[in-house]
């Protein structure tokens, strides 16, 4: 079972994706906040985590930033209400960019696909 970590500051969308993606298989793990979601990341393993771009105080994108450099091998997600984020030179950071909507499918096979990369790659690397 894949672990998915979701950062959103809004509870009903954290709610709507963690209970979407675990109907869909996935083990999925929460946080509200960059801080959170460092606590979260802790000794654990993520394969996937899916992140909002406008936290309350704080940036997604530095959150991304950090992923990348420190866990390079988990791809990444943004998830964003606005569409205009996509040509920001430091979103591109991102394996996948999705723009928020009620309908979660667009979510749903872009997850499917970049864990299905993961697993190829790391089926070629043994």
């Amino acid at each position: 079972m894949s672990r998915v970590l979701v950062v959103d500051d809004e509870a009903n969308i954290r709610l709507l994706y963690a209970e979407e993606l675990k109907d869909e298989g996935y083990e999925v793990v929460t946080a509200a906040s960059s801080a959170e979601a460092a606590e979260k990341m802790q000794g654990t393993t993520f394969d996937l985590a899916v992140l909002d771009i406008k936290l309350k105080n704080e940036s997604g994108i530095d959150l991304l930033q950090k992923l990348v450099k420190e866990r390079h091998d988990m791809p990444v997600i943004l998830c964003s209400a606005f569409s205009y984020y996509k040509d920001d030179f430091s979103a591109w950071l991102a394996d996948g960019y999705i723009v928020k909507s009620g309908d979660l499918t667009e979510l749903k096979q872009e997850i499917a696909r970049l864990l299905a990369k993961k697993a190829l790659k790391a089926k070629a690397e043994v």
